[in-house]
C-alpha cells in the first residue's frame, strides 16, 4: 500500500515562496500522476496541479498557471510542489494524491497547511 507524506507547509507572507514534496513510501512506480490539491476553509477541495509519472507532464489550474510548478523526483519517489508569487487566496491544506491508469485519485495524504498573510 502506497502512502503519500507531505512535509514542507508553512506560514508566509504574499508575494513568498514555499515548496511542498510529496514523498511515496513504497515507492510511485504503478502511478500514472500524482497530483496536488487544496481546500480552503468552507470550501470544496480543488484541483491544483498534476504530473505524470513517467512522462512527467505537468497540467495546472487556471489559478496555479505561471505562479507554481509541479515536478518529480524518480528516485526519491517525490513530487514537489514549487509555488511562487504567494497570494493570501492561496491559503488552504494542501493535499497529494495519486492515481493509477483506471482508477480515480487516492492514497491521499493527511495534508499539510500553507497560510499566506497580507
Amino acid at each position: 500500500q502506497v502512502q503519500l507524506v507531505e512535509p514542507g507547509g508553512g506560514l508566509v507572507q504574499a508575494g513568498g515562496s514555499l515548496r511542498l514534496s510529496c514523498a511515496a513510501s513504497g515507492g510511485m512506480f504503478s502511478s500514472s500522476a500524482v497530483g496536488w490539491f487544496r481546500q480552503a476553509p468552507g470550501k470544496e477541495r480543488d484541483f491544483v496541479a498534476r504530473i505524470t509519472w513517467r512522462g512527467g507532464n505537468p497540467a495546472y489550474a487556471d489559478s496555479a498557471k505561471g505562479r507554481f510548478t509541479i515536478s518529480k523526483d524518480n528516485a526519491k519517489s517525490t513530487v514537489y510542489l514549487q509555488m511562487n508569487s504567494l497570494k493570501p487566496e492561496d491559503t488552504a491544506i494542501y493535499y497529494c494524491a495519486r492515481k493509477e491508469v483506471y482508477t480515480n485519485w487516492g492514497n491521499w495524504g493527511q495534508g499539510t497547511q500553507v497560510t499566506v498573510s497580507s
